[in-house]
């Protein structure tokens, strides 16, 4: 999914943004769910984007980590950019290795895709609107006002981290995928 993301993303005007067909999705989630080989290239792409998205929401606990929830979500309050960057780099290391690994790739695609906004539409702002729910939530539901505050707070902060993902992640971030 990640791979094909990298190579239509940053081309896909609307990329994340636009939803795949509801019927295609779930019958293409129900393939995969049950071990059934798909061949994700035959779909639209917002499908796959879609699929993807769909993945992240089903992580559990979240790819961030609902336990550390109170922490990324202060993260933006810090004072300088660099500041910013160590205190993410720090909760990067309390998180799961498989998490921090598909961290890594998924930023290696959004950074992709934000490179050429001016074609897809999709800066690092709009990316983070339409992705950042996907990557953390609070651990107990709260009230409607609270929870778009937390929205607002976390696009921010996937937002911060795509424009830095080479500095918290690595240089490396922009090859992960190599020449595709």
């Amino acid at each position: 999914m990640l791979s094909l993301l990298y190579q239509e993303g940053p081309s896909t005007e609307g990329i994340f943004r636009r939803s795949g067909s509801a019927k295609t999705c779930k019958e293409l989630k129900e393939k995969l769910d049950s071990g059934t080989e798909v061949d994700l290239a035959c779909e639209s792409i917002f499908v796959t984007a879609s699929l993807f998205k769909d993945f992240l929401r089903n992580i559990p606990g979240s790819i961030l980590s609902s336990q550390l929830c109170d922490k990324w979500v202060s993260v933006m309050d810090q004072g300088n950019n660099e500041e910013k960057i160590k205190s993410i780099q720090r909760l990067i290391e309390q998180l799961p290795r498989a998490n921090v690994v598909l961290l890594r790739y998924l930023f290696g695609v959004l950074h992709g895709i934000e490179m050429r906004s001016e074609e897809n539409q999709m800066n690092a702002f709009n990316l983070a609107i339409c992705i950042a729910p996907s990557l953390l939530w609070p651990p107990v539901s709260t009230s409607p006002d609270i929870e778009s505050e937390f929205t607002k707070k976390i696009s921010s902060l996937v937002q911060f981290l795509t424009e830095n993902c080479c500095r918290i992640f690595g240089e490396e971030i922009t090859s992960l995928f190599g020449e595709v």
